[in-house]
This record gives structure tokens, C-alpha cells and sequence, in this order.
């Protein structure tokens, strides 16, 4: 019977897959023809901007300069450049959110000396060409409300990552980073210098790179090499247009609450918008700047687990079977990290024509958690303990008591304030070589298998 090669199989597989992810490059948005001039595309915050409830009165409020106070430059491949990394257009971005929100009328003030300019240019040419002096403009409008602030940090690389895979000539790799931008925003009486409300809303950036390639000698003297991929990059401008559309919404909130200023409808003060952004407001003092909550006590020192699992022998007998076991565990933290954990259970264990038994165990085990404030965490525990067989087995084993040593790693997962699930891999390697009633070989017969459970955590 004619065989396919392996390896030229592996090799049109892997350049199949290639043209298969080159197929879908329309996806990346490659700019194969002119693009036309369009509206700018606008945040996720606007639609909330916009269905804020209408104010009682609009709030005339003056911006002189909300601008960059970072100073910061922009990075390059070999340092920084004189180009900023932070847009200094931020005074046109707040004045646009403060006008579509309906709620404040900006008055021109960046810019006040080109506007005094041009009435002086208005009063006399109409001198010159009326041949009168009594010239009267309509006043300028004053602010009762003036807005301070600005970008006052832009934080690079707070968390970067990736992943990727290299098999037979072919490879996938993926990378991530995100940045940050901070602004702050001030409200100032103008008639008594009073600063009335101050917020700060933050907003990340967002960066990913996938890409995939291949590379083999197809035959002597041939090289086939493609790759493909993609590059985002969140705008910069995006996302200090969102923070700044965010702040003027809180500002908003903030005002309606403090009784500054009023809603149309006086009820809109208990509505779902101050209510959703109260929510919003007590989550954020709660929590760290990756949504952690700053006290850190998400896990007790006390916690009770139940778990399920399989086991499986190896050892002297080559065929073992994957059976049931089933155990329940009582921890006691010495500090965050380290748990003293005190295990009971049963297991099933078989191995093919020979044995089929149903041990009992008890085993004392220290318990490191890596990341006792994190939702996830893993661990590894170590100990030791004791299997007892009461005679039950079917097989060459009887009735026996064996020492054993245990060492595991797994993972802990939150799901709710004192509840998290836990999934675990273990081995027990035996200190003795009986088990199966064959003593043969260099190394003792050892019990591996995983453990699937819920942990539940008592107290505080």
C-alpha cells in the first residue's frame, strides 16, 4: 500500500494554513485604494454623553488652555523624538464634549485676543464708513463657570505580553501592550474663585501585533518563505477624546449631585444616570488601577475544599486505568501566602487483569499561593500522608498501610467573594515499592492523576 510521506504531508499542511490566514488579509483593513474624507469616528462615551437629561438652564463656562502637562516625548526605535507624545489640541477636544452635552454654552477664550482684534476691526470700519462714533457691539458674553485642568500623565508599557508557537518551518506569535492617559478637570466659580468640583477619569491605550510565517527548504537549493500579520494601534487622540467626554460627564453627574446645577426634571436627581454612575463612583474607590480591590483580603486564612477527581497508577504493570476519587480538605493560613492544608479522601484504582482497589488516605500538606490578592492565583503544595486498604482490593494487594510523599501545582480562581473553584495536578510517589504486590525495578510505584473542586473560603 502506497504511503503519503510525513513529511511533505506536514509541509503542504503548514503552507495550506499560511495562504488560508493570507486569505483573510481583507480583515486587517490593508489600504489597497484611496479613502475618502469622512466624519470623525466618535467614542463609546459619546452615546452616553448625548443621552444625559436635559439641564434646567445651560452653564456658560470659559476654557483658557487644557492642554498636555506631561511633557513627554515620543518614543521611537532608537529613544525619543521632539514630536510630543500627547496631542496639544486637548482645548478644542473639551469645548466640543462641553457643547454636545448640552449642558454648557464654551465661550471663545483660548483665543480672546483674536476676537478683541476683530471687534476693533468691526467698530472702525463702521466709524470709517457710517461717519459715526457712537458704535455699540453687543456685549460679550461672560462666564459664571471656569474650567481648569488638563493631561497630567501618560503611562507607557504598564502591561505587555505575548504568546507564540514555532513547529516544522511554520510560526504564530502574538504581543500586546497597553498604555495609559490620565486627565484632570476642575470647575471654578468666576465670581468668587471657589473651586467647586474636581474630577479625574483615566483611559487605556491599547496596542497588539499578530503575525505568522513560514520558512523551509522545499527541496535543494529551495526556499520557501511567506508571512503574514497585523499591527493595531489604539489612536492616542481616540482616547484622550474618550477621557475628556468622560470627565465632562462626570462633572455633570458630580454638579446634579452637589446641587451646583439642575436637571429639567428635578427627578432625574434619584435617576438610573446618578444611580449607574454612583455605582461606578464606589467601585473605583474600592479597587486598584487593574481592578484589585485595595485591601487584598480576597482569600480567609480558613477554607474548606471539596473536590473530584481521577488517579491512575504507575508502576511495575504497565496498564492502569483512570478512576474516580473524591476528597475534602480543611486549610489554615499562616499568613496570605502559606496554608497548612489537612486532606481526607478515596480513591479507585485499577490495573488491568491484576488489581481493582479502593484506598483511603489522609495526607498534611503545605500550601504556597503566588497571587493571594489576585482573582487567580496558582499554587503548589508539598506534604506527605498515608494510603490505608482495609482489605477490599481484588487483586495481589491486601491489607495495607503506605506512607507516601505529595506534590501538586494548580490553579484558584474566584468566582465570587468566598467561593472559588480549583483544578489541580498531582503525583504520590510511594515509599514503598508493594503496592501492586510486585517489588521490581529502581523506582517505587507512585499514584498521579488531577483534582477538580469548589474552595470555600470562611470569614474574612
Amino acid at each position: 500500500m502506497y504511503k503519503y510521506p510525513l513529511k511533505a504531508l506536514a509541509l503542504k499542511l503548514s503552507f495550506l494554513f499560511l495562504i488560508l490566514v493570507m486569505g483573510c488579509s481583507p480583515f486587517y483593513y490593508q489600504p489597497l485604494g484611496n479613502r475618502d474624507a469622512i466624519l470623525g469616528p466618535e467614542t463609546p462615551m459619546k452615546s452616553e454623553l448625548l443621552n444625559l437629561p436635559a439641564p434646567k438652564e445651560p452653564i456658560v463656562v470659559a476654557v483658557y488652555k487644557f492642554r498636555d502637562q506631561t511633557g513627554q516625548l515620543k518614543e521611537t526605535g532608537l529613544g525619543t523624538s521632539f514630536s510630543t507624545a500627547i496631542t496639544q489640541g486637548a482645548t478644542n477636544i473639551l469645548i466640543r464634549a462641553l457643547e454636545e452635552s448640552g449642558w454648557f454654552v464654551p465661550i471663545e477664550r483660548e483665543n480672546i485676543s483674536n476676537l478683541l482684534n476683530e471687534r476693533k476691526i468691526i467698530r472702525s470700519s463702521r466709524e470709517q464708513y457710517e461717519g459715526t462714533t457712537n458704535i455699540l457691539l453687543p456685549p460679550l458674553l461672560f462666564a459664571g463657570v471656569l474650567l481648569e485642568g488638563g493631561i497630567i500623565s501618560y503611562e507607557t508599557n504598564m502591561f505587555t505580553g505575548g504568546a507564540g508557537v514555532r513547529y516544522f518551518g511554520a510560526d504564530a506569535s502574538a504581543q500586546y501592550r497597553e498604555d495609559r492617559v490620565s486627565i484632570y478637570l476642575r470647575a471654578v466659580s468666576t465670581s468668587n474663585g471657589k473651586i467647586l468640583k474636581t474630577v479625574y477619569t483615566t483611559k487605556s491605550i491599547l496596542s497588539q501585533e499578530v503575525s505568522s510565517g513560514f520558512f523551509r527548504f522545499v527541496r535543494f537549493r529551495r526556499l520557501l518563505e511567506a508571512e503574514t500579520g497585523f499591527t493595531y494601534n489604539e489612536p492616542r487622540e481616540m482616547a484622550i477624546n474618550e477621557a475628556v467626554e468622560k470627565a465632562v460627564y462626570s462633572l455633570i453627574m458630580e454638579g446634579i449631585i452637589d446641587q451646583l446645577w439642575s436637571p429639567q426634571d428635578e427627578n432625574e436627581r434619584e435617576g438610573r444616570h446618578v444611580y449607574n454612575y454612583m455605582e461606578e463612583k464606589n467601585a473605583s474607590v474600592r479597587t486598584d488601577n487593574i481592578g484589585r480591590l485595595h485591601n487584598h483580603n480576597y482569600r480567609s486564612s480558613l477554607f474548606l475544599s471539596l473536590n473530584g477527581g481521577g488517579q491512575a497508577y504507575s508502576g511495575d504493570y504497565s496498564k492502569s486505568y483512570l478512576r474516580p476519587g473524591f476528597e475534602g480538605a480543611l486549610g489554615v493560613g499562616f499568613s496570605p501566602t502559606l496554608f497548612l492544608q489537612a486532606s481526607f479522601g478515596l480513591q479507585e484504582i485499577q490495573i488491568r487483569d491484576v488489581l481493582q482497589t479502593t484506598d483511603y488516605y489522609s495526607a498534611l500538606n503545605l500550601m504556597y499561593l503566588a497571587n493571594p490578592s489576585g482573582k487567580l492565583s496558582p499554587y503548589i503544595r508539598g506534604g506527605g500522608g498515608v494510603l490505608y486498604n482495609f482489605g477490599n482490593s481484588v487483586g495481589l494487594s491486601e491489607a495495607t498501610v503506605l506512607p507516601y510523599v505529595s506534590t501538586g501545582i494548580g490553579l484558584d480562581y474566584l468566582i465570587g467573594n468566598n467561593v472559588s473553584l480549583v483544578s489541580e495536578g498531582y503525583i504520590n510517589q510511594l515509599l514503598s515499592d508493594n503496592y501492586d504486590g510486585v517489588i521490581a525495578g529502581r523506582y517505587n510505584d507512585f499514584i498521579w492523576g488531577f483534582k477538580l473542586g469548589v474552595r470555600f473560603y470562611l470569614g474574612k
